[in-house]
């Protein structure tokens, strides 16, 4: 089973993103929310036993590219997906080349979470 943390500025985005995982049909245990980056840091910093990260990129405080980055830094090798509006291909190769498993693009639909997400969890 899978723990996930959703690291988004927007709670009906969170509640969004908890709901298509379950209609998924992954199977997922826990899941842990943050509104940005640093609140992502401080639940990792709690010992949470976090299998996998979702991440928007435009967060205030601390957008997803540094929340990567400060994870990575922290010897954190849990898959991370951005799941994001953002389109710009290089915005999403930063991602990838800061530590990102995959992207996922919204709006998403249930069978595009498990496409992706089926191999990570």
């Amino acid at each position: 089973m899978a723990n996930i943390l959703i690291v988004d500025d927007s709670s009906t985005m969170r509640k969004i993103i908890s709901r298509s995982l379950r209609q998924a049909g992954l199977a997922v245990d826990e899941i842990y929310e943050a509104g940005d980056g640093i609140e992502g840091l401080s639940v990792l910093a709690s010992g949470k036993p976090v299998t996998l990260i979702l991440s928007d990129i435009n967060m205030p405080n601390m957008d997803g590219l540094e929340f990567i980055k400060q994870v990575r830094a922290n010897g954190n090798t849990v898959p991370i997906v951005m799941i994001t509006t953002e389109g710009g291909e290089e915005i999403l190769k930063e991602a990838i080349a800061s530590g990102a498993s995959d992207s996922i693009k919204k709006p998403f639909t249930p069978e595009q979470l498990q496409e992706k997400l089926g191999g990570l969890i």
